[in-house]
This record gives structure tokens, C-alpha cells and sequence, in this order.
């Protein structure tokens, strides 16, 4: 057993990857900004590269930067593994790539970030990879939806922008009777919320853009598994399509993720006052959080989080016009795509994230033109609370 195993999440998320540099004591590692590496002799190299000495080989497959990261998040996950890429996307392509091929069959939750959306229907599809959609919050939807080639089934929990929960242990269940492939995307709730693998999953993905790093000033995204799949499943993926983290990105997550746990905190304690404020607002039509008593599934969000998340999401009286209305008045809080930032950010999924969704789909998926998502920030929540009253004044 590794010292770190004891600890607890915010003991991992200081110390674990963060070890002095060994060469000169500095107690900040410093960034490897290179592209590659030199060898004592050929042998050394030659070593290395067939894996019989551990070591470096090229910047597009590795580095000790990321290294170091990679050792951070797979401690808080509890994971065997873990590897970060460029972006979310770059992440959740890699993952399905190394699991599918042309022929296979995936299943995928009705309600996903459209760049996952777009990820099966404009990518996988035209090569060959059949997906089909379906609640996976209802296991018999799932059974419905099974195939003889189906090989992955791509949960995402709470889902965006609806928030609807999987029960993540019950869908591995399923997915192991039918030798499955269970891909959690975990970025709404963190390791620190929420660890799928615990629950059964897989593999768990993310967009470190979001909380892990939480400060809006990057683009990543993270796998967690088994070291199988990790070292050998991923690599092709990782140096043939060369969407890996760079170093000084994989240094500001890991500057970022020290902190995760204290943010966490305190996103979750303003999320709730937050959902319980707008939940009782004249102007609210439906407040859609999993804290709230009145959330559907807030006996499953207890069993299987820890707290509720920092994301919520507002059907607001009068559909589109004062969705946007409320949007557009706001004054501290920034209009923008992403979430998990410091600070509070709205937006629109019918005309921003869930843009390219058809239509019908989108309806029938709750994505109403009224419906608006907060990603609450760890602002005094009675200035968030003040700035939505004053632009809820103005519809």
C-alpha cells in the first residue's frame, strides 16, 4: 500500500504529485517545457523505449509535468491510472477509440454535452460506430437498447444541463452481465463528490477545464482506470493522434487541483442557499437541483454523491424571452460556456451548449427554450443571490 492511501482527499490533493524536485530541492517542481529527451548512451534508450527501464521518450506521449498530475488525480479517483489530453473532447474521443471499432454498438445517454453529441453522430458514425440513445437513469430503457455489438455504455451523471441521475453501481451491474464497458463522465461532481469507480465503473473521463483546474484559464481533459487500459488500451490513441496535455497546462491544473477540495466546499455550500432562494422565487418555474428535497432523485443523489454538486438549473416563467431577459441583466455573473470557474457563470444550452442538438431531440430531453444553467462560484453567496434578484427585477 502506497503512504498516500490513508489520506484523506485533502490531504491527496496537496501533497500527492507535488513532491520537491529531486535534482535541486526546489519545493515547486519546475516544468519540464521540452519537447524531448536525452539518453547516457543507446542502450539507456533503447531501454526505455521498450519499456524495461522506466523513463521519457517524446513530448507528444508524456511528460514528468503531467506525470505528476496524472499521479494526483488517480489518487483522489481511487484509479489504478490516469492520462490527460488537451481538452475534454480530446479525452472522451480517446477513450471510445480505444474500446470501439467500425461495427460496434455504443450506448449513450439521452442527455450529454453536445460535443459529445457530436462526437457519435459526426465522427463515429460515418465510421461505422452505431449509437444509440436512451435514458440511463431507466434500467429497462437500457436492456431495450442492448444489441449483440454493443460494446460501451457512456453515462454522464448528473447529466447537462437537466441534472438527471444514474444510478451508476446499477448500471455497472448491467454492464458487467453483458460484458460492457462503463464510461462515467464525472466532471460535474469531481472525484472529491462523486467516485464512479467505486460505484463500478470503468473508466472515468473528464474536462479538467472545469473544476479540477476551476480557475477558467485553461483547456484539459483527464481518463482514469485500470493501468491495462491506461498504458496499453490508450496507446495509440495518445501518440498517433497527439492530443496530450502540455506541460505548462498540466502545471496550472496540478497548481489548481491543490485547492480542489476547499473549493469544492464551498461551491456546494453556496449551490444549495442558492437552489433553495431561487426555489422559492415567483419568477422561477422549475428549480432543478439535486439538493432539494424536491428533486426527483434526491434519495439516489445522497446515496451516491457527497453533497449535491454547484450546478443548477432554472426553468424560468415566459420560456426564451426572459430566459435570455435574465441572462442579459445580470451583472456580476459572466454569460458564458464552461463552468466549475470561481466565479458564477449562466448560460442558455437551447442557443449555446446544446445548439447543435436537433431540435425535437433537445425538447424531448427537458432542454426547454426557458431553461437556463448556473454554475455557482465561490463568491458570498449573498452577492449572488443580490445579482440575480436585481436582473429578475427587470423581466
Amino acid at each position: 500500500m502506497n503512504e498516500f492511501e490513508k489520506w484523506g482527499p485533502c490531504t491527496k490533493a496537496v501533497h500527492v504529485g507535488s513532491e520537491p524536485c529531486p535534482a535541486t530541492g526546489a519545493l515547486v517542481a519546475p516544468i519540464y517545457q521540452t519537447s524531448t529527451y536525452a539518453y547516457e548512451s543507446t542502450d539507456e534508450a533503447a531501454e526505455v523505449f521498450t519499456g524495461q527501464k522506466f523513463g521519457y521518450l517524446y513530448g507528444r506521449d508524456h511528460s514528468p509535468t503531467e506525470y505528476q498530475l496524472e499521479e494526483k488525480l488517480a489518487a483522489l479517483e481511487g484509479g489504478e491510472a490516469c492520462k490527460f489530453f488537451a481538452s475534454g473532447m480530446a479525452a472522451i474521443a480517446n477513450a471510445h477509440m480505444a474500446l470501439l471499432k467500425a461495427g460496434d454498438h455504443v450506448i449513450c445517454g439521452a442527455v450529454v454535452y453536445g460535443g459529445t453529441y457530436g462526437l457519435f453522430d459526426k465522427m463515429l458514425r460515418p465510421f461505422g460506430v452505431d449509437v444509440t440513445y436512451v435514458d440511463t437513469s431507466d434500467i429497462e430503457a437500457l436492456r431495450k437498447a442492448l444489441k449483440p455489438n454493443t460494446k460501451v455504455v457512456h453515462v454522464e451523471t448528473p447529466a447537462n444541463p437537466t441534472l438527471k441521475i444514474t444510478d451508476i453501481a446499477e448500471v455497472s451491474r448491467f454492464c458487467k452481465e453483458n460484458n460492457l464497458k462503463l464510461i462515467v463522465d464525472n466532471t460535474f461532481c469531481t472525484p472529491y463528490v462523486q467516485r464512479p469507480l467505486e460505484l463500478g465503473a470503468d473508466i472515468v473521463v473528464y474536462s479538467a477545464t472545469k473544476y479540477l483546474n476551476g480557475h477558467g484559464d485553461c483547456i484539459a481533459g483527464a481518463i482514469v482506470g485500470s493501468k491495462e487500459f491506461i498504458t496499453k488500451g490508450l496507446h495509440e490513441g495518445i501518440t498517433k493522434l497527439g492530443a496530450l496535455i502540455s506541460p505548462f497546462t498540466a502545471f496550472l491544473v496540478k497548481r489548481g487541483m491543490q485547492t480542489l477540495t476547499l473549493r469544492m466546499d464551498k461551491h456546494l455550500s453556496n449551490a444549495m442557499k442558492i437552489a433553495e432562494y431561487l426555489e422559492n422565487h415567483p419568477k422561477a418555474q422549475c428549480v432543478i437541483y439535486p439538493g432539494l428535497k424536491s428533486f426527483p432523485q434526491h434519495e439516489l443523489a445522497k446515496k451516491q454523491m457527497k453533497g449535491f454538486g454547484a450546478m443548477i438549473s432554472l426553468e424560468v416563467k415566459g420560456g426564451l424571452e426572459n430566459a435570455r431577459a435574465l441572462c442579459n441583466n445580470l451583472k456580476m455573473i459572466k454569460i458564458a460556456v464552461s463552468l466549475g470557474d470561481v466565479g458564477t457563470l449562466i448560460e442558455h444550452p437551447a442557443t449555446m451548449t446544446h445548439k447543435s442538438l436537433p431540435v425535437e431531440e433537445r425538447k424531448a430531453s427537458g432542454i426547454t427554450d426557458g431553461l437556463i444553467r448556473l454554475s455557482i462560484g465561490i463568491e458570498d453567496p449573498e452577492d449572488i443571490i443580490n445579482d440575480l434578484e436585481q436582473a429578475f427585477e427587470k423581466i
